[in-house]
């Protein structure tokens, strides 16, 4: 089971675990950017656009992937998603098939992003997108769901996400800190810098984003989707195993309801059938509502026993990327420049 993230890389003090784990955090970092610099990618034949970001953990990759797709099929292109299927355990290349593969088998994301365009879940990402190309028509474009730091495939355009409230926790490379390769170093790839999360960013995160990169920078709103005046009042119990539980917690807020529990688990958390049969417990003594995630729901796919009375019990709330005005028309130009090359 993945491990949540420690909340002393984002805190304003590390103590003795910063201390510690600063040397091995330090050495991570070096490898990490000779691999970047000594690379020697793939082209592929078909455009690639990739959404990754800076940090472990979440700050909305997958719905601007979502949203990268629409954009793409706007352009007349096909988007094919490629992905590396973490919490999955099939090494691919392999098409995702919704009806056919469960969370356990592909990952959570691709089976969300295979709902809305082709998915293919490869380790290899070279391999992946090879597939792709032989899979795919020539009318076809690349979209990959993270991989920013991976080396082995060229991309036409990098676009790094950046969780304007988390920021970069203590500036520090896995695993004294959230960075997955020295600040600097990623800087130099990213052509796009989208800004997530709630509020104004920070001026101090963007004199940093400016000094390590060159990139426009532009604004992405998450906002939830469907029905979602229903939630006014609602007495709720909110669980989640994603990498920032925080941000879907204040989005339920955001809509009204009534939070009776909050119970966050580790990113990609396979629930177990005590803790599915803990949930369904609270809710009926609470007599409120069980609501998660889409990537949460996705995991119990195929569930059984107590695990699947949980997948039918709770409801999820659809989040997606929207951006606006001037900042979309900098994407789609983007965009278009990766398609043509």
């Amino acid at each position: 089971m993945p491990a949540s993230e420690p909340s002393w890389w984002y805190g304003p003090d590390g103590g003795w675990q910063r201390s510690l784990l600063s040397p091995v955090g330090a050495l991570v970092g070096r490898i990490a950017s000779r691999r970047i610099e000594n690379a020697k990618p793939y082209r592929s034949s078909l455009p690639v656009i990739c959404a990754g970001n800076f940090t472990a953990g979440g700050s909305g990759k997958t719905p601007l992937a979502l949203f990268l797709a629409k954009l793409v099929a706007d352009e007349g292109r096909e988007p094919w998603f490629l992905s590396r299927g973490y919490g999955g355990k099939l090494e691919g290349p392999v098409r995702v098939l919704p009806a056919r593969h469960a969370a356990r088998d592909v990952g959570d994301e691709p089976l969300l992003l295979a709902r809305s365009a082709p998915a293919v879940v490869s380790r290899d990402r070279r391999k992946g997108a090879e597939a792709i190309e032989a899979m795919a028509s020539k009318n076809a474009v690349i979209i990959m769901d993270d991989g920013l730091q991976n080396p082995a495939l060229a991309k036409d355009l990098v676009i790094a996400l950046v969780d304007q409230r988390r920021g970069f926790g203590n500036g520090l490379v896995i695993p004294a800190g959230p960075l997955r390769a020295p600040l600097d170093i990623q800087g130099k790839l990213a052509q796009l810098i989208v800004l997530t999360g709630q509020g104004p960013a920070d001026p101090s995160l963007l004199q940093t984003l400016k000094a390590i990169s060159s990139a426009p920078i532009i604004t992405a709103e998450t906002r939830a989707q469907g029905d979602v005046a229903r939630y006014q009042d609602k007495k709720v119990i909110a669980f989640a195993g994603i990498a920032n539980p925080e941000r879907f917690f204040s989005t339920l807020g955001s809509l009204g309801a009534d939070i009776v529990a909050r119970k966050a688990f580790a990113d990609h958390h396979e629930f177990s059938e005590a803790e599915a049969r803990d949930l369904l417990n609270i809710a009926e003594r609470a007599r409120a509502s069980l609501v998660t995630t889409e990537k949460d729901l996705a995991r119990l796919a195929g569930a059984t026993g107590v695990r699947a009375m949980l997948r039918e019990r709770a409801e999820s709330i659809a989040i997606r990327t929207t951006i606006e005005d001037g900042d979309l028309d900098i994407l789609r130009q983007l965009i278009r420049g990766a398609i043509v090359r």
